[in-house]
């Protein structure tokens, strides 16, 4: 049953299209044999796919230790990508992932959100974000907002499952995605270089330059990249700068240990928010001139990986994470419509206000995977544990200084007006077995226990200069999700695809700290549900077609709210508790047609290809309790069938692609239609710019590409061709308040050398 890879099934492995883009040496992908549709374990797999010139590709149904059967997957692999990955725009990297939403908010692509199926994109908090498989966010538990992502030069692929992924990633409503950086595996000497220049609009420059190599026992790649520009609006500059080194040794063909390092550090101005009126005027003006954002992320991991004998697998990550975030500015409390502007009084800006958070994360997460006869059939078993630590220092409201630059020294004589630390710890085991039922048919049910605590405490504001502490907040809980999965295969190249799936998005941090004058934290507030249900048929018809259309329904369970309270005395409190459900439900469809090669013609005239990304959402809430005070007195109301927000109905992605003797280029299409920015569906924008509707938008861009077989590389491309004046988001706080403008056209030049 268990084969060496040859040459021969490396072809096998690419014609039915299930491939990585680039893996380890003992890399396990469990495929169907196109003769016999009998499951084969192809192992010891270098490189699979690095001719392909396709950037999208479904992930195969074992990877490592993990299974992907039956779920709804994208891989996409970034060397193929055509469009700007200098500055992760997103738009264009998951082009042909179909039903991503994307905050573009942030021109730079130092902050990233992306979001699906009528989540919130905010810093991609719905997703569980991972880099080489652990966890980048702030927390996953307690505020799993991913302020750091990595430079897409640097990422080999971005492995992207949808809710499924919850039983073997844990806490997520929307998914899980997984950047993986490169490693040097693809190498074939023991040292070669890569190096790539950028300039491009608004002063915008970037050198990423990377060193790597391969030899018997050792595999490594280190890079170096940095980006600065002045940004598109004004009091928009930016600059960020990341370092990072993998290292892989093999003890022997079974035993590996792989050590990688990062650190990155970025500091962006913050132009603030507009009004609408002053986005109609000029979207590129500015009200706010001392805002600053600055972030520090550091990240390690140390992975052994073990091929007990050709059907056990054993694997196990040990990582941390220190990040500090840091922001100063205009009191965002005070709307756009306050000017910061010298107080004639005393001749001087006012001071600024001033908040950090610092992050020391840990985790260990170990995976077993074992395939097993019964019969005449090959079964696979993937389980595992993970243990977590986290801890977060919240300081808020600090004296700032009242100059421009930035600084983050809390003026002398003075103390933060919250001072909380946060604690949060995971134990976790989970179980999935892929069962071959039949040679066309494979079940696989998976089983996960959580046990979480969450704890918080110190002060969340000063009342005449003292502190005035939370409320004891102490949470520990356990509760199991379970899901099933099936993949049937019509024929060799096709196949239906179900699961349904439970997920969970745990207690958040913030509903732990509510002020205790004049809130009340739910003492039976719980985590919130979801549910992700999935139906597909997926494939591709010989090398000129791929396609994969699904229905779906995501259930969203136990959502977390504040409504408002009375007490016997007549006074008013707010309640910090579960308030309602959602549920988002419509199609996901992708299809890629290269016309040249269905006609045979592609090695004359080269490949002509189209393809298309559509996703239709309707996304509503089932109950929202909202309750206000009209009169001095409390009326309550529900937001029943009122569409959840940031959740837009369709968001089409389509482009025309050509591609010749190492010439290649990219139109692409990009449409993404209205939505609401709050649960009410406030249609008229309010004064302030904080609530309304946000309009539907349209963006064209080009790229174009050059590879010489000597190793010389440019890159060009156009952004907003039209220059569509657009937006995305309204924020209600920092970076805000108000409309936060999305970039007009720019342009980049990019000229590289990758060692052959």
């Amino acid at each position: 049953m268990f084969k060496k890879l040859t040459l021969s099934g490396i072809i096998l492995f690419l014609n039915v299209n299930s491939l990585v883009a680039q893996s380890t040496d003992s890399t396990s992908i469990g495929i169907q044999n196109s003769d016999t549709l009998k499951t084969r374990l192809l192992s010891e797999i270098t490189i699979v796919g690095a001719g392909s010139k396709s950037d999208i590709h479904q992930l195969p149904q074992i990877v490592g230790t993990n299974i992907y059967a039956g779920k709804k997957s994208s891989l996409v692999v970034l060397d193929n990508v055509q469009g700007n990955i200098v500055n992760n725009t997103m738009r264009q990297i998951l082009a042909k992932v179909p039903g991503i939403f994307i905050w573009e908010s942030e021109g730079s692509g130092i902050q990233v959100g992306i979001s699906a199926r009528g989540l919130s994109p905010n810093r991609s908090w719905e997703f569980n974000v991972r880099q080489n498989g652990y966890d980048i966010a702030a927390d996953p538990y307690g505020y799993p907002e991913a302020y750091y992502n990595p430079q897409m030069q640097a990422v080999q692929r971005i492995e992207i499952v949808r809710g499924q992924g919850a039983l073997q990633y844990g806490p997520q409503i929307g998914g899980m995605v997984n950047y993986i950086l490169k490693n040097g595996s693809n190498f074939s000497r023991p040292f070669q270089v890569e190096t790539f220049q950028t300039v491009g609009s608004n002063g915008l420059f970037n050198t990423y330059n990377a060193i790597g190599g391969k030899t018997k026992k050792v595999n490594y790649y280190t890079f170096f990249d940095h980006r600065n520009a002045e940004g598109w609006r004004s009091n928009n500059q930016y600059n960020s700068n990341t370092g990072s080194g993998t290292v892989t040794y093999k003890f022997s063909e079974r035993l590996s240990i792989t050590a990688d390092l990062t650190y990155w550090h970025a500091r962006s101005q913050q132009p603030g928010g507009l009004t609408d009126e002053q986005f109609n005027q000029n979207p590129q003006q500015s009200l706010r001139a001392r805002n600053w954002f600055d972030l520090t992320w550091a990240t390690a991991a140390i992975h052994t990986d073990y091929k007990i004998n050709e059907s056990q697998r054993l694997s196990i990550k040990l990582f941390g994470m220190n990040g500090d975030r840091n922001s100063i500015g205009f009191n965002p409390s005070n709307g756009i419509l306050t000017a910061d502007v010298v107080d004639l009084n005393t001749g001087q800006y006012a001071n600024r206000t001033l908040d950090k958070d610092q992050y020391r994360n840990y985790g260990l997460e170990a995976r077993y995977l074992h395939h097993y006869s019964i019969g005449k059939n090959l079964h696979s078993l993937s389980t595992g544990i993970r243990l977590y630590s986290g801890s977060t220092f919240r300081f808020r409201g600090g004296v700032g200084s009242n100059g421009g630059a930035y600084d983050d020294a809390i003026q002398t004589g003075t103390t933060w007006t919250g001072n909380i630390e946060y604690k949060s710890g995971n134990v976790a085991w989970f179980a999935e077995n892929m069962f071959q039922l039949t040679d066309r048919f494979v079940l696989i049910p998976g089983i996960r226990y959580e046990y979480i605590t969450a704890k918080a405490s110190g002060y969340s504001s000063l009342v005449n200069n003292v502190p005035l502490y939370l409320q004891n907040q102490e949470q520990g809980r356990g509760f199991v999700i379970a899901g099933l999965g099936a993949e049937y295969r019509i024929t060799k190249n096709a196949s239906l695809y179900a699961n349904a799936t439970q997920s969970y998005r745990p207690v958040q941090f913030a509903d732990l700290t509510t002020p205790p004058t004049t809130d009340v934290i739910d003492p039976n507030l719980t985590d919130s549900k979801g549910l992700n249900i999935d139906i597909g048929y997926r494939g591709h018809h010989r090398d000129f077609l791929k396609f994969d259309i699904s229905l779906y329904h995501l259930q969203y369970d136990n959502r977390i709210g504040s409504i408002k309270q009375q007490r016997l005395d007549g006074s008013f409190y707010n309640l910090r508790t579960n308030v309602g459900s959602s549920s988002s439900k419509g199609i996901e469809l992708f299809t890629e047609y290269n016309i040249t090669r269905s006609l045979s013609a592609s090695k004359r005239v080269g490949d002509v290809s189209v393809f298309a990304s559509y996703s239709y959402n309707d996304a509503r809430y089932n109950s929202f309790k909202v309750i206000t005070t009209v009169n001095s007195a409390l009326q309550e109301s529900n937001y029943q069938n009122r569409k959840v927000e940031y959740a837009p109905e369709n968001i089409l992605r389509a482009g025309l692609s050509y591609a010749f003797q190492g010439f290649s280029t990219t139109l692409q299409y990009s449409f993404t239609d209205q939505v609401f920015s709050d649960a009410n569906n406030t249609l008229l924008p309010t004064a302030n710019g904080q609530n309304g509707k946000i309009p539907s938008y349209k963006i064209i861009d080009v790229a174009l590409a050059y590879k010489h077989h000597s190793g010389l590389q440019l890159k060009s491309g156009i952004n907003n061709v039209m220059n569509e004046n657009y937006f995305t988001r309204r924020a209600g706080g920092y970076p805000g308040p108000g409309v936060l403008p999305s970039d007009g056209r720019t342009f980049f030049v990019t000229v590289g050398f990758v060692m052959p």
